[in-house]
């Protein structure tokens, strides 16, 4: 080794064996066991365990009844996204979509929400909600960000069911509406659809909730929701009619134009109101039946009584003349034309043209039939009546703009009488005489007139016209040949023999003076006689005794 001087150390000799051994160690001290406490990470484990049995539980003790609604497609149903709303709460989720037992419907199975067990009334209703544009405007916008969900509208029979069947589209009533509904039968549903909405005096009161056609097929029935407020302004008396598009009336007061409101030029609608303009004393009771006329005049006017419908068969062209157009009389409309049609007559080998029309004639006036001197209990013997009076139907001309022809209903005294004089039965339907329009009896009497003018022999007069001006002209010529010449001598002559009387005629003439003297003495004889007839007149005597002067001298 080497010292800290720098120097070699000496070698330390090693210890013997004994020298080096060491003591032994105390023996250890043992700690008795405790009692074994979980680490604290374990407890995270724990509470998640704690908490999901209780969302179980939760789950299992909200869990509603499930039920599976069927619908046309499955656009926008997702299972375990697709929610079930109802006043936009969610009251459900679907949970699966698979395709329908036939293929042609989708099935969605809903997981309703305890709160939920009255949307299983049997009628109960759902649909799908999309973004749509209807007649009451853009709906369903708001799904262009969250997606589609299935609106529901819960019923209130008291009978309950699991499976249903979706509609199509939204209900026109809103859910939850208070109201109530009226039905309404028409001719035509026009421009109407569900949804559209229902007028008076041109506040909106309601909508249309459905619209199918009639079990016969020869009309359509509607049901109208009117809003609770409203209800009391039907009456059992109400008149309603279609108010869809507009109404342009030119007449003597000058151009109108009349509609309920712009979106009824697109969508349509329908106004009522009743008769006397007042609100009903009571309102009507709920699904009572009315009918639906075509505009506010038809649905205004007066009851008309049972129709009578009528045919009148014409032998000229019904150019012009269509369905609806209306049957006039002095002004009145009695009713309106149904159908216009042609038919072969085997017996005068022609064809002739059918028109067949509901004529009401109780809108005359009972005091217009009784004087007519109608004493009939029904209106067909009372058109009768009026036939035997001449009573006729006419086509004539209701614009020359459209060249449009109405059915003139008057009486024609000059008409052919009809043998029996009475309106002849038909299949279901009573004839009616007609007689030839103003225009039809003009262009006869123009072709009676030209038949007689083809009778004339133009050709032959022109030849003997032609004759006698020759014959003129040759007597013409003969008279320059001969007469004039002789004719001015005799002019000649005439002129001096006038020359003479007048020179015979001149005051200084010797006869003009023999002439004076003569009628002087014509005078005075003139005058003689009157005095000898004054004489006699005095005394008639002197003719057989003379003057009694002469006598007595």
């Amino acid at each position: 080794m080497i010292d800290q001087d720098g120097g070699n150390a000496p070698a330390t000799q090693a210890a013997p064996p004994q020298a080096r051994q060491m003591p032994e160690p105390p023996p250890p001290e043992i700690d008795k066991p405790n009692r074994w406490l979980p680490s604290l990470i374990w407890l995270i484990p724990l509470l998640a365990a704690i908490i999901g049995a209780t969302q179980v539980v939760t789950w299992l003790f909200d869990k509603g009844p499930s039920i599976t609604v069927s619908f046309a497609t499955g656009e926008g149903l997702e299972a375990g996204k697709t929610k079930v709303k109802f006043k936009e709460v969610d009251i459900g989720q679907v949970t699966k979509v698979t395709l329908g037992p036939d293929g042609n419907r989708v099935v969605a199975t809903i997981q309703m929400a305890k709160e939920a067990e009255r949307f299983t009334a049997v009628d109960t209703k759902f649909w799908v909600v999309r973004p749509q544009i209807g007649t009451s405007g853009v709906t369903g916008l708001g799904t262009l960000l969250s997606g589609a969900y299935i609106g529901a509208a819960a019923g209130t029979s008291k009978e309950t069911n699991t499976s249903f069947v979706g509609l199509d589209k939204a209900p026109a009533v809103p859910p939850g509406l208070k109201g109530r509904e009226f039905k309404l039968h028409g001719d035509s549903l026009g421009s109407l659809a569900a949804g559209a909405p229902v007028y008076y005096r041109r506040v909106r009161v309601g909508q249309i909730a459905s619209a199918k056609l009639d079990p016969a097929g020869k009309g359509v029935d509607l049901s109208v929701f009117i809003e609770e407020p409203y209800i009391g302004l039907v009456g059992a008396d109400t008149r309603w009619w279609h108010a869809s598009g507009v109404d342009v009336r030119l007449d003597a007061n000058g151009f109108k134009l009349n509609t309920q409101s712009l979106a009824t030029l697109v969508t349509g609608g329908i106004a009522f109101e009743s008769p006397s303009g007042e609100k009903p004393a009571a309102p009507a009771s709920a699904d009572t039946t009315f009918l639906l006329a075509n505009d506010r005049n038809a649905a205004l006017r007066p009851p008309d009584g049972p129709a009578v419908t009528t045919i009148m068969y014409f032998d000229q062209s019904l150019r012009g003349l269509a369905a609806g157009a209306p049957v006039d009389f002095r002004g009145i409309v009695l009713g309106e034309v149904r159908t216009v049609g042609i038919e072969y007559d085997p017996v005068r080998k022609k064809f002739r043209m059918p028109v067949t029309a509901d004529l009401y004639p109780s809108r005359l006036g009972q005091s217009v039939l009784n004087a007519l001197g109608t004493d009939a209990a029904t209106s067909e013997q009372a058109l009768a009546q009026m036939v035997t009076r001449g009573f006729r139907a006419q086509l004539r001309t209701g614009s020359l703009l459209t060249n449009q022809l109405y059915l003139n209903l008057d009486f024609f005294p000059k008409a052919p009488k009809v043998k029996p004089a009475t309106l002849a039965a038909a299949p279901g339907v009573l004839v009616l005489p007609t007689v030839p329009g103003p225009l039809d009896e003009l262009q006869s009497q123009l072709s009676r007139i030209a038949g007689k003018l083809d009778k004339i022999p133009f050709d032959e007069i022109g030849n003997n016209l032609n004759k006698t001006l020759q014959q003129a002209n040759a007597m013409i010529a003969r008279l320059d040949g001969k007469v004039l010449p002789e004719m001015q001598e005799a002019l000649n002559a005439a002129k001096k023999t006038l020359s003479s009387a007048d020179a015979l005629l001149q005051q200084d003439s010797p006869l003009q003076s023999e002439l004076r003297q003569t009628l002087q003495d014509v005078q005075g004889t003139v005058e003689s006689l009157n005095s000898l007839s004054d004489y006699l007149e005095r005394h008639p005597e002197s003719l057989i005794r003379g003057k009694a002067k002469e006598k007595s001298k």
